[in-house]
């Protein structure tokens, strides 16, 4: 990561996380995240995902969460997306109850 992201990029790039909390992105969950941002945005941060290991990716969500000021209501909002993505196939597994663990413990 070279410099910040900015908090939409954060947004996409957590929600991808969401997306492969169970190692399988789907197309209906992609295309979920399309919709929130623009073209070159969800290619850039799908981009960066796919080229970082795990530890890689908590690490640039911890550093960049911290950079931002979130309100309660943004928080709100953002966490309603992740379940979205979680719930796309309607199953929410051990795996993405484990994820969503671990991302309260940093958004919040």
């Amino acid at each position: 990561m070279e410099k910040p992201w900015s908090k939409k990029e954060l947004q996409i790039y957590i929600l991808l996380l969401c997306a492969n909390a169970d190692s399988e992105e789907t197309e209906e969950e992609l295309e979920l995240i399309k919709s929130k941002t623009d073209p070159d945005t969800f290619i850039k941060m799908h981009k960066e995902f796919s080229e970082d290991t795990e530890e890689d990716r908590f690490e640039k969500i911890d550093t960049n969460v911290h950079l931002h000021d979130y309100s309660n209501m943004e928080l709100s909002d953002f966490r309603k997306e992740m379940y979205e993505v979680f719930l796309t196939d309607k199953r929410y597994l051990l795996m993405e109850r484990n994820l969503d663990r671990i991302l309260d413990n940093i958004l919040y």
